[in-house]
C-alpha cells in the first residue's frame, strides 16, 4: 500500500507540473518541428536549385562548344533568372562573357561580367569580372573607368593582378612613374617563379626603356 501511495503521489505531481507547463512545452515542440521542417525543406530546395542549375549549366557549356551564340545567351540568362543566387549562374556569366569577347560582341560581354559584379554572391569571381571588364575598359580607352572599377574591394589574393592592371591603364596614360610603382608593388604581391611575375618584370623593363627614350 506504501508503495500505491507514492505512485499517486508522483503521478499527482506529474500531473500538477504539466497542467502548470504542459501548454509551454507543447509550443516549444511545435516550434522545434516547425525549426526541423523548415531547415529539411531549405536543404531539400538547395539542393533542387544546385542539380537543376548545374544542369543548365552543361547546356551552356555545349552551347559554347557548338558557338551558338543565341543559344549561349539565353542560356546565360535563364541561369541568372532562375538560380542567380548559385555559384553556376556567376560562372555561366563569367563563360558567356569570354564567348562573347571572342566573336567581337563586346557589349554582350561587359553586360555579363556586370551582371557579375552586381549580382554575384561569391566575391572571386565578382573580381575576376571586375579584372575583366577593366580590360575591356582599358581597350576602350575608358581609362578613369577602369581605375575607379579596380578601386573597389578586392579579395587579398588579387592585389597583384590589381596592382599589374592599374599599371597597365597608368602606363597607357602616359603616367609611367605612377605605373612603375604600381607595377613593383604587382611584382612584390606576386610569387616570383609564376609566369605572371616574368611578364610583370618585361614590363618593368620595357618601361625602363621608355623612361630612357623620353629622357633622351
Amino acid at each position: 500500500m506504501a508503495y500505491d501511495h507514492e505512485e499517486q503521489e508522483q503521478l499527482a505531481s506529474l500531473k500538477a507540473w504539466w497542467n502548470e507547463n504542459g501548454n509551454l512545452l507543447t509550443w516549444l515542440l511545435i516550434i522545434a518541428m516547425a525549426i526541423y521542417a523548415g531547415w529539411s525543406g531549405w536543404n531539400y530546395y538547395q539542393r533542387k536549385q544546385s542539380v537543376q542549375s548545374s544542369l543548365l549549366y552543361e547546356e551552356l557549356e555545349k552551347s559554347i562548344l557548338a558557338k551558338d551564340d543565341v543559344k549561349i545567351l539565353r542560356t546565360a540568362t535563364d541561369l541568372q533568372t532562375k538560380f542567380g543566387s548559385t555559384s553556376y549562374a556567376q560562372m555561366g556569366a563569367l563563360a558567356a562573357a569570354k564567348s562573347a569577347f571572342d566573336a567581337n560582341n563586346i557589349t554582350t560581354a561587359r553586360a555579363q561580367l556586370s551582371w557579375v559584379i552586381d549580382h554575384g554572391s561569391a566575391e572571386e569571381y565578382k573580381a575576376i569580372a571586375k579584372l575583366r571588364l577593366s580590360s575591356l575598359l582599358l581597350d576602350a580607352k575608358s581609362y578613369d573607368d577602369a581605375l575607379k572599377l579596380l578601386e573597389t574591394k578586392f579579395p587579398a589574393q588579387f592585389s597583384g593582378l590589381v596592382a599589374d592592371r592599374k599599371g597597365d591603364i597608368l602606363v597607357s596614360q602616359n603616367k609611367n612613374t605612377l605605373a612603375r610603382t604600381s607595377y613593383e608593388f604587382a611584382l612584390e604581391k606576386t610569387e616570383k617563379n609564376s609566369p605572371i611575375s616574368q611578364l610583370i618584370q618585361m614590363k618593368l623593363d620595357a618601361l625602363g626603356d621608355i623612361s630612357i627614350k623620353a629622357a633622351s
